[in-house]
């Protein structure tokens, strides 16, 4: 797979990113614009599947909404930072959204909760601190359950959800 196409030239802003056309797909980090890749592996794809499946069971128990790419999360620097001006916009493959106000027409404002990599089989949780700030994240691999702190009574098993992955 070749390396993404990069817009550098200047600093982005989720404004110009809404002009862009529809059938691209890109992600703002620190104001560059990166054009996604193309469709994920059978098992990133697996993975993804297994999440809402197990997600979309749960969720009448715990309010949480789940929303699958492409959808727009904005990474704000500071709470009162306009949208327009936010220069860190991504696209995960799945959004699990607990808090109503974060949800807008576009997407979601906030930080995600959970990184699942599936090619080295772990999960990061990410957990908001009172400060306002994310802490170094809880690592989870092997044989672990992944209790949420956002979806409150929802657990991953680990081993069920890499289960289906080669290797």
């Amino acid at each position: 797979m070749g390396e993404p196409v990069v817009k550098d030239d200047r600093i982005y802003r989720y404004q110009d990113y809404k002009g862009w056309p529809d059938e691209e797909r890109w992600e703002l980090i620190d104001g560059v614009a990166y054009n996604m890749s193309p469709a994920p592996s059978t098992g990133h794809q697996t993975i993804v599947t297994q999440l809402v499946s197990a997600i979309h069971t749960f969720q009448g128990k715990g309010g949480c909404r789940v929303f699958t790419a492409p959808f727009d999360v904005l990474l704000p620097e500071s709470p009162d930072q306009p949208d327009d001006e936010v220069s860190n916009v991504v696209q995960p493959d799945l959004a699990i959204i607990c808090d109503p106000s974060k949800l807008k027409p576009f997407g979601c404002v906030g930080a995600p909760d959970w990184l699942i990599d599936p090619g080295n089989r772990f999960v990061h949780v990410y957990v908001l601190g009172s400060d306002g700030r994310y802490p170094k994240p809880a690592l989870h691999v092997g044989a672990a359950t992944v209790k949420s702190t956002v979806c409150p009574g929802f657990e991953l098993r680990l081993e069920e959800l890499f289960a289906a992955i080669p290797g």
